[in-house]
């Protein structure tokens, strides 16, 4: 039975429940970025766009994300937590994570990403290459383990036990994995999370904490461990593993049960597996699930280019720490657009590809403890969701040159890629279930390596695999990304070789001044020949290095010369569509007059038909009229009255003349009838 999807909304294997949507009001929209402090979002709120130009709609449409966090509830709860439970939490690894600041969300730029996602093989598809988020972003970015036990075990169809047991709390339904948040936010001491009329954020966020320390048990004990499962499955259901709605999955207490081991599981490679399952959902769901500031951020480091946000606190880890997410006011569907126009035309010399050299780990203890996993293709493991990580796409991020492999994809058409286990309403043991990925974890994956010269070779198979489908913005040329990527790497060649050709010629010049520095050449004939040697080099490497500047010309005009072809097939793909536009508008027009000219018939047609009906009125009168007359005369003529006495009867009754006059008309009258 099809269920919730890997904790994600919804009531399990139950009846469904018809969604309400909350119509965004005219003017709301997201607060402003303040320089001094951090932006706090209650867990109620949605996060909307802020309001655009006159002549967009506000407000995310049917293919747009809309995103929930409960960070600021998070946060202030953790500060009222007692010493030794924040002790207990350091010691699960939670601690660098759960001091994190809010970061605002970014929706035009994860919407932007979500787009280029391609679900067959786990990765972003740019002009540039594949792009994955790997578990050593992970691990800088949030600071959350991604060594130790998977994050797995057994699911079953209801939790109502398990949540009354460990939380004290209900879930929704008879068959359901999740929480009302409400309840479970109560039970830690916040009624509420959202701010009165007139109360500062400050005030607002020292009032949760106040009220959370309050409900908390102060020594250790049954109660204290209540309190901390029920934090734990807050922070895990509603931050690290999110779900698109309101309500917090409660998948994780059997993990939960045992406090002392909780910090040996990877959280870190769940919170990624839970990501990329609901980056690879349909276009058509406006909500996005898991820890989304993990992309933000991720972004900001490899593409700085594009701008979406802003470095601060310089030194600060985890690495969210150091970035503010940059405001802008244009209409999100504004935005996005302008996103992809600029991930289509960034250079290929911009993208940053090894981020982390020359930081310091020492101050990172949780890098050391997860770097057997850097580098490596491996299974990711989130209950019953299990997604592969395809570190060999993007090899770039070791320093390595980008080798041709196989593009993973879908072998069959109903098939998810990768065997992603979702949504199994029932009890099911995944350590049985998935035993092959989860062997595959336990070996740590396979490491990748590349015994590539350039990339030259990557590009040109990219591009005929994937085409136009990696531009996303207005451009869309289509044809032009192989060249892009193939006049890269014959730079990054040209660079190499120049510096080979420098150092050659260093040491040439150093050779020639140690022989002329001797008394003879013939006292010390290795040097001659050590010369000799070194000159030929240097003239061997100083001609590939003017081949490579030719080829890089030649690439160059070639590139500007496609370019110019896109644009005139542009151009002459408009022309028709300009000409059947002119001929729709005359048609139009033509149309137009036609109405009104049927207009003007049909008024004419019903000022005939008025004039008809005011004619058979008349002829109706006529009829009455003559009637009345025949029957007068039989009434006369059978009574024996003379005429003379009858013309003195209609003389004496209604007048002679009256009667001559009204009988001259009605002859009159008749004719027309």
């Amino acid at each position: 039975m099809e269920g919730d999807g890997g904790g994600q909304g919804g009531d399990g294997g139950g009846r469904r429940r018809k969604k309400s949507i909350r119509r965004r009001q005219p003017g709301e929209g997201t607060s402003a970025v303040a320089p001094d402090l951090p932006p706090v979002v209650p867990m109620e709120e949605e996060i909307a766009p802020v309001v655009g130009d006159d002549d967009e709609p506000i407000g995310p449409k049917k293919s747009e994300l809309r995103s929930r966090l409960g960070w600021a509830v998070v946060r202030a709860i953790y500060d009222g937590l007692p010493d030794f439970q924040r002790a207990r939490l350091e010691g699960m690894g939670f601690g660098p994570f759960l001091r994190l600041e809010e970061l605002a969300p970014d929706v035009a730029l994860i919407q932007a990403l979500k787009e280029r996602w391609d679900p067959e093989c786990h990765a972003f598809l740019f002009p540039w290459g594949h792009m994955v988020p790997t578990l050593e972003d992970v691990v800088r970015i949030t600071g959350l383990r991604v060594d130790g036990q998977e994050v797995t075990g057994t699911t079953y169809a209801s939790y109502q036990e398990p949540a009354e047991r460990l939380l004290g709390l209900e879930v929704r339904g008879e068959r359901s994995s999740l929480v009302q948040r409400t309840a479970l936010q109560a039970s830690l001491g916040v009624t509420s999370a959202r701010r009165q009329t007139g109360e500062g954020q400050a005030e607002h966020m020292e009032q949760m904490t106040d009220d959370a320390r309050a409900a908390m048990a102060e020594e250790e004990g049954e109660a204290a461990d209540r309190d901390l499962r029920r934090f734990l499955t807050l922070v895990i259901g509603k931050l690290i593993l999110g779900t698109r709605g309101d309500p917090v999955s409660c998948r994780c207490l059997p993990l939960l049960e045992d406090l002392s081991s909780v910090g040996n599981y990877a959280w870190g490679a769940a919170l990624l597996a839970h990501l990329f399952d609901s980056l690879g959902t349909s276009s058509r769901v406006t909500g996005v699930a898991g820890f989304f500031p993990l992309l933000q951020v991720w972004a900001y480091y490899h593409l700085p280019s594009l701008g979406c946000g802003v470095a601060r606190r310089r030194g600060a880890v985890p690495l969210l720490q150091r970035w503010w997410f940059c405001r802008d006011e244009r209409s999100l569907r504004r935005q996005v657009t302008m996103i992809h126009d600029a991930m289509d035309t960034i250079p290929f010399g911009h993208v940053q590809w090894t981020l982390y050299v020359g930081e310091d780990d020492a101050t990172q203890p949780w890098v050391e403890r997860g770097r057997p996993y850097f580098g490596r293709d491996i299974w990711l493991h989130c209950y019953n969701t299990v997604v592969p990580l395809h570190h060999r796409l993007v090899v770039r991020t070791l320093g390595l040159h980008q080798a041709v492999v196989e593009f993973p994809t879908r072998q069959r058409l109903w098939e998810r890629p990768g065997r992603s286990f979702r949504g199994i309403q029932q009890v099911t043991d995944w350590t049985v279930r998935v035993r092959e990925q989860l062997d595959d974890w336990e070996r740590r994956g396979k490491e990748v390596s590349s015994e590539a010269a350039s990339d030259e070779d990557y590009y040109r198979a990219y591009a005929r695999r994937y085409g136009a489908q990696v531009y996303r913005g207005t451009r869309r040329p289509g044809r032009i990304a192989s060249l892009e990527g193939v006049l890269h790497s014959t730079i990054q060649q040209r660079d190499d070789l120049q510096a080979v050709v420098d150092q050659l010629r260093g040491e040439l010049e150093r050779a020639q001044q140690m022989v002329g520095g001797a008394s003879s050449s013939r006292e010390d004939p290795g040097r001659s020949v050590l010369e000799g040697q070194l000159a030929a080099a240097a003239a061997r490497a100083e001609d590939a290095l003017a081949q490579l500047r030719e080829r890089e010309q030649e690439l160059r005009t070639t590139l500007a010369r496609t370019t110019a072809l896109e644009t005139e097939m542009a151009e002459l793909r408009l022309r028709p569509e300009a000409a059947e536009v002119a001929r729709w508008r005359q048609e139009a027009e033509e149309a137009a007059r036609l109405r009104a000219e049927a207009g003007d018939l049909r008024t004419q047609l019903g000022e005939e038909r008025h004039r008809g009906e005011l004619l058979r009125s008349e002829m109706r009168g006529l009829e009455r009229a003559l009637a009345l007359v025949g029957r007068s005369r039989s009434v006369t003529s059978r009574s024996g009255i003379p005429s003379g006495s009858a013309g003195h009867y209609l003389t004496g009754s209604s007048g002679r003349r009256r009667n001559e006059e009204e009988e001259r008309r009605r002859r009159e009258r008749a004719p027309e009838g």
